[in-house]
């Protein structure tokens, strides 16, 4: 429950796009579907006019001058002990009895209340309101092929009926789950020492928190664990692993500045070996996927780890940052391509509007998604739930 209050909390601002675009759908499709135009007035011809003629002359009618006599009135029976007298004329004029019974068997209970005690306002799903929420799912950046497969399953079976807004969210939240479930899985580990985690990415994505995250959770879990700062080009990249290093409580391994970081990848194969660890993370030099020469330089990185063993790396995983939106789907195609991205890891959900890009990534490629990143604390990397994230994104209670 903590965990889900968290990451409703800090997808803050998808869900907030999200529930905020289908209160405004079905509110702005029930207003017109009320706003009916009443009956259309028909001018009424103006009377002709006729003109005036003096009345007759009528002979007056002689009046009696006696009194008609009394007519006596018959007698009704008065009501019996079982009985109900019907309703004197003060009572209706006062509106505490209906004069025509409610259409549907209701009274005045129900017309108070509504049918069910449900007054939210209510759409009927139509082709117009399916574009609407293609529409808004592709502006929260799920993707237009994603977005249609949705809203099209969403609406299977139900067109014509009348939906809130609630209801539209649990329908929107049980189809992005569907979606996610099958690539909801944790980082595999294997019996092999060390497994080698090759872990990259563009930059800025989250890479070097990321590792010191994991590499904390691990510890925790009672592996060893070792780092390699593979980022040899930039003397922050490797201050700033060791702080996280630090932090997690395990050694961080590192070459001097400008150093080949595949034979850094090599040494700390070798020293991991030496000790025992049960897994080697290897921070990689963020590169854009559209720089030849730097994921050339990540191919060669992981030849090198292979001669000295060849199934690894055992774990390439691929950290995406949240805020680049559809630009992640590009990422992912060209690291597959080089590094043989096994899984993957989105970071800064917490800052971004555009969390449906997770689902695109599910449903485009089926790669598994270990973590989401939803902070800067050392906690803050949760292990991927479908059920959660669906509801967090759409913004439904536990």
């Amino acid at each position: 429950m903590a965990l889900f209050s968290k990451l409703k909390d800090r997808l803050f601002k998808s869900s907030s796009r999200l529930e905020a675009g289908l209160d405004a759908i079905v509110e702005d499709g029930a207003g017109a579907a009320t706003a009916t135009p009443g009956p259309r007035e028909v001018p009424r011809p103006a009377p002709e006019e006729v003109p005036d003629t003096p009345a007759p002359d009528l002979p007056e009618r002689p009046v009696p001058d006696t009194p008609a006599p009394d007519v006596p009135q018959p007698e009704l029976p008065s009501p019996g002990p079982d009985e109900v007298p019907a309703p004197g004329p003060e009572l209706a004029q006062q509106g505490l009895l209906d004069r025509e019974p409610a259409r549907g068997g209701g009274g005045l209970v129900s017309r108070l209340f509504g049918r069910g005690g449900d007054s939210a306002p209510r759409r009927v799903l139509d082709d117009d309101m399916l574009e609407s929420l293609e529409e808004l799912l592709i502006a929260s950046d799920m993707g237009v092929d994603t977005a249609l497969r949705v809203t099209a399953n969403m609406a299977a079976g139900r067109m014509g009926q009348k939906l809130s807004a609630e209801e539209i969210k649990r329908l929107l939240a049980e189809e992005v789950t569907r979606v996610m479930e099958p690539v909801a899985r944790p980082l595999p580990i294997y019996q092999k020492t060390p497994q080698v985690v090759l872990v990259v990415g563009v930059n800025g994505s989250g890479k070097t928190t990321t590792i010191g995250k994991l590499a904390s959770q691990f510890r925790a879990a009672g592996k060893s664990v070792v780092i390699a700062a593979g980022d040899t080009f930039r003397a922050a990249a490797v201050e700033q692993l060791e702080v996280w290093g630090q932090r997690a409580g395990v050694p961080v391994l590192k070459a001097a500045t400008g150093s080949d970081p595949a034979s850094l990848a090599f040494d700390a194969m070798t020293r991991a070996e030496e000790e025992g660890a049960d897994l080697l993370m290897i921070d990689t030099a963020g590169r854009l996927q559209n720089r030849q020469d730097l994921m050339e330089e990540l191919a060669k990185i992981v030849r090198v780890i292979r001669k000295k063993d060849p199934t690894a790396p055992h774990n390439t995983l691929l950290v995406l940052d949240a805020t680049t939106g559809q630009n992640a789907l590009s990422q992912v195609e060209t690291f597959r391509k080089l590094a043989d991205v096994s899984g993957l890891v989105m970071t800064k959900l917490d800052g971004t509007a555009k969390g449906g890009v997770l689902v695109a990534l599910a449903d485009r490629f089926g790669l598994p998604i270990h973590a989401i990143g939803v902070g800067e604390q050392i906690d803050d990397l949760a292990p991927f739930d479908p059920e959660d994230f669906a509801r967090a994104l759409t913004g439904l209670d536990s």
